[in-house]
């Protein structure tokens, strides 16, 4: 397959032999954020995300067998925001397949996940892609500092 090929999306199972491959980048991403984990530990909790539908649910990119993204819905992403859920997290595509829509079609993906199981609204954070987001409609919700982080809390409304 060429990167010209259709990007296959799918739900990550707890079972999946891509589970440490695809843990590997977010922990390598977002790690730093929850200094309490180890990769160990940081890929049995990931393993735990990956549910069979609704919250939680983990979908990969894939091209082939390979995967080449990730994106997920999850209760929580942020402990100093319990009263918000659920979030759309660990959107992340490997650096040679990004600028081709993947990010986008993952996003989408998740959110039509949400609002099947009967999400309106929903959540994010991120440090730097607020443009990205903004595209696709999100609006941005709050400005803060997370864990020594600059970061915007983004919500996405869904039809009901």
């Amino acid at each position: 397959m060429s990167k010209l090929d259709p990007i296959n999306i799918v739900r990550l199972s707890p079972d999946s032999d891509h589970v440490p491959t695809v843990a590997s980048w977010t922990y390598a991403e977002w790690g730093h954020l929850n200094p309490g984990y180890t990769a160990e530990s940081w890929c049995e909790a990931f393993r735990r995300e990956c549910g069979i539908a609704g919250v939680p649910s983990v979908f990969v990119a894939m091209e082939g067998d390979q995967p080449v993204g990730t994106a997920a819905l999850m209760a929580r992403d942020m402990d100093s925001r319990h009263e918000l859920t659920p979030w759309l997290a660990s959107v992340f595509v490997l650096p040679e397949w990004r600028g081709q829509g993947i990010a986008s079609t993952l996003i989408r993906r998740v959110e039509e996940e949400a609002s099947a199981c009967g999400t309106t609204q929903f959540y994010l954070f991120t440090p730097d892609q607020q443009a990205l987001y903004r595209r696709l409609g999100w609006h941005d919700h709050e400005e803060l500092s997370y864990r020594g982080e600059e970061v915007t809390i983004m919500q996405r409304r869904l039809a009901e």
